[in-house]
């Protein structure tokens, strides 16, 4: 073989490994990216509430490991010292403890109105309301030491735009059903 064919012969062996290189280019990036941003979107679908599952007014549901009844909801009116048009709304739930591992399950507990719009409220502790003793809230329920059987009585308070409250449902979500959550519906849907 001549010096000539050995190089043409060589060249063509490395356009076909630029061509094969830039072809694995092509899939190694997308992948590359995909491994890299798949903790993102783990952690963002592990602390969202997203999926909706939504509950009849009155029914129970499992969630949790537990079975879940929005019992009222209701306003708080004639406290004094609040931002101006705004409410203070009470959302009173009855959980019956199915597995005692609360700890687990409802790590991250979270009960939040939800608006028409989509707009979300958080418990506040602004407003100090005096609850009976055997009312907790959803942390406080975690370390309770409930058994299973045992009934949790659950309030959390919350301040919403007075223009708000025709529309609001509560809505419960718990790391171990992330990202679907509990929405309640109420007794005039």
């Amino acid at each position: 073989m001549t010096a000539e064919a050995l190089d043409q012969e060589n060249r063509a062996g490395e356009r076909k490994w630029r061509r094969r290189s830039l072809w694995s280019l092509a899939l190694l990036i997308p992948l590359a990216l995909a491994v890299e941003s798949y903790d993102s979107v783990k952690a963002l679908l592990g602390d969202s509430d997203l999926f909706a599952r939504r509950v009849v007014w009155g029914q129970s549901a499992h969630f949790g490991g537990s079975d879940w009844k929005l019992t009222d909801l209701r306003g708080a009116f004639g406290m004094s010292n609040l931002p101006p048009d705004s409410v203070p709304v009470l959302a009173d739930f009855q959980v019956r403890v199915g597995d005692p591992d609360l700890q687990k399950l409802w790590l991250g507990c979270k009960v939040t109105l939800i608006d028409k719009d989509g707009r979300r409220w958080l418990p506040t502790s602004i407003v100090l309301l005096k609850t009976p003793d055997n009312v907790g809230n959803c942390i406080s329920a975690i370390f309770s030491g409930a058994k299973s059987g045992d009934t949790l009585n659950l309030r959390e308070t919350f301040l919403v735009p007075k223009e708000a409250t025709k529309s609001i449902r509560p809505a419960v979500g718990v790391a171990s059903e992330r990202p679907r959550f509990l929405l309640f519906q109420l007794e005039k849907d």
